[in-house]
Formats: C-alpha cells, structure tokens, sequence
C-alpha cells in the first residue's frame, strides 16, 4: 500500500471530494440569479463530477486503474486541483470563507501524505 493511500487520508480525499462539489454548487447558486442559480446550482458539481470519472490515468492504484479517458498524470493531477480548490474557493466566494480556508488546508494537508502518488503520477 502507497503511503498516501493511508485509511485516513482516503477517507479524508473522499470527504473533500465530496465537499468539493458542494462548494461548486454553492457558488453556482450564489452568483447567479432566479431561473440560472438552478442550472448552475447542479450543473457545475455535475460538470466536474463527469470530469472527476472520466479523465484518469490509466493503472492509478489509488482509483480502479480503469481511464474511461486516458491522460497524463499530469493533466489529472491539474484536473484534481481544479475541481477540489474550486470548491474551495466556492465556499469562499460564497460567504463561507473559514469553510474555504480550512477545506483548502485539508487539501494541502491530504497531497502532503500523497508525495508517493504525487511523484507517481508526474512520472506518467
């Protein structure tokens, strides 16, 4: 096992993936009005949840090896910190900023016991 795919960092990857949706969402809503706050309000988390499981690399041993669409570790790993500082950053921009602040500490936090996977997906 990857030193980064420790239970709790997997654990703690999961919860800001999931919050990461949530925050898109929350800045969907915030920063547009009436009929639009809806389309954005589910468009954006669903846009980089379609992202999330399409682009991978392929044989990553921290998701199923399977690449619906095969890209560079590289590219995923921009992938990642788009959508998980977006979310962030929605959260922020949305008037919740200790929540953004502190999600993107648990993020730093989590890449930080992720070298391994770090340097492994840069070698891809």
């Amino acid at each position: 096992m990857m030193m980064g795919n420790a239970w709790w960092n997997l654990t703690l990857r999961f919860l800001l993936e999931l919050s990461a949706l949530l925050g898109l969402g929350m800045a969907g809503w915030t920063f547009s009005t009436e009929f639009w706050r809806w389309i954005l309000a589910i468009t954006l988390p669903l846009v980089a949840a379609v992202f999330w499981g399409t682009f991978a690399v392929l044989n990553d041993p921290s998701r199923s090896g399977q690449a619906p669409v095969p890209v560079s570790g590289a590219v995923r790993l921009v992938l990642e910190l788009i959508v998980l500082f977006g979310g962030a950053a929605g959260y922020y921009l949305a008037g919740h900023a200790a929540t953004g602040i502190v999600m993107a500490l648990l993020i730093a936090l989590s890449y930080a016991f992720s070298l391994d996977r770090l340097g492994w997906l840069l070698r891809q």
